[in-house]
């Protein structure tokens, strides 16, 4: 193994882009090409409510490291995702194929029971920090969490608030992304290659590098809602406070924001790794069994908890 096999993928990339872009010849040709941007545009746009760092000051300039920090950045984030079902669902019509329809009715029922799994995981993380605004939410992560009125050393991240939300949110986020073992719509040994069957060419890597970007996405959101996003436990912004003592190193405010960044990308690099480990470890469920799995076991302890942490917080409120 040498350096020079990291430019195997992109010379894959390149291959891909220059083969033949053959289009069915009873296929919709208009529909058949807006498909796949409508796969990859979605997954690139939620991106940019993704914070991957704190407010940086460089040159006097002040510098928000999101490109759109929005008052409802998670909600964005959801319905510019949802989006991508729209191009899964052209995909498998226009190609007037039933094996690229049936992977397209699997993908667009899957996409739309999980993405409701989502949506009910993250009310709790909304509850218990008060905003819906993804660069609120990582800030809020940056305070050590309060018990019974003493202050502890232990972060207030969204894994240890919301641990039962952690899991279903990342259960329900790796079904998002169709990646094994969740990949029924694409099951080669049902249905060739899924919705994508009549796709060669650039339109081909548009829905493969789609479905990639997801996972950077998911792990991105992951990251800032229950990992504390760029924060790193006991490093605040006037320098890192030892535990339990009262010793505070202080570091320059550039260093902070710097160890922020890789902070966070280390995080998303993991998460990424968890992802390919469980697509290499686990076997493909049926579809019963995912569509089980999505309405009659990750809905109701969404659900679940969703009233027990309203208990916990109308409890510790007194």
């Amino acid at each position: 193994m040498t350096l020079i096999g990291l430019f195997h993928p992109l010379a894959d990339a390149i291959k891909g882009f220059m083969k033949e872009d053959f289009i069915p010849a009873r296929a919709n040709k208009v529909m058949h090409t807006l498909a796949p941007a409508l796969s990859i545009v979605p997954a690139f746009t939620a991106f940019a409510v993704i914070p991957f760092g704190d407010v940086m000051t460089l040159g006097g300039r002040t510098i928000n490291l999101v490109v759109a920090d929005l008052n409802v950045g998670i909600l964005f984030a959801f319905a510019i995702m949802s989006l991508a079902t729209y191009g899964v669902v052209l995909a498998g019509w226009s190609s007037y194929n039933n094996y690229s329809l049936l992977g397209a009715l699997r993908a667009s029922a899957q996409m739309l029971s999980y993405e409701i799994v989502m949506g009910l995981t993250v009310v709790g993380v909304f509850m218990v920090y008060g905003s819906i605004q993804l660069t609120e939410i990582a800030r809020a992560q940056g305070e050590m969490l309060t018990l019974a009125g003493v202050n502890t050393w232990i972060p207030k991240w969204g894994i240890v608030t919301q641990p039962v939300a952690f899991f279903l949110f990342l259960a329900a986020a790796i079904a998002e992304t169709k990646r094994a073992p969740f990949d029924l719509p694409e099951a080669e040994s049902e249905l060739v290659a899924g919705y994508f069957l009549e796709y060669s060419g650039m339109k081909f890597l548009m829905f493969w590098m789609g479905e990639f970007v997801e996972m950077v996405v998911i792990s991105g959101l992951v990251a800032t809602l229950f990992l504390g996003g760029w924060q790193i436990p006991w490093l605040m912004r006037d320098g890192f406070h030892v535990p339990f003592t009262t010793i505070l190193i202080a570091l320059p405010p550039l260093a902070i924001s710097l160890a922020g960044i890789l902070s966070f990308w280390t995080k998303v690099i993991i998460l990424l790794w968890l992802q390919m480990t469980i697509r290499w470890t686990l076997p493909r469920f049926r579809y019963d069994q995912i569509m089980r799995l999505g309405w009659k076991m990750l809905l109701p302890l969404s659900l679940a908890n969703i009233v027990v942490t309203g208990i916990v917080i109308l409890v510790l409120n007194g």
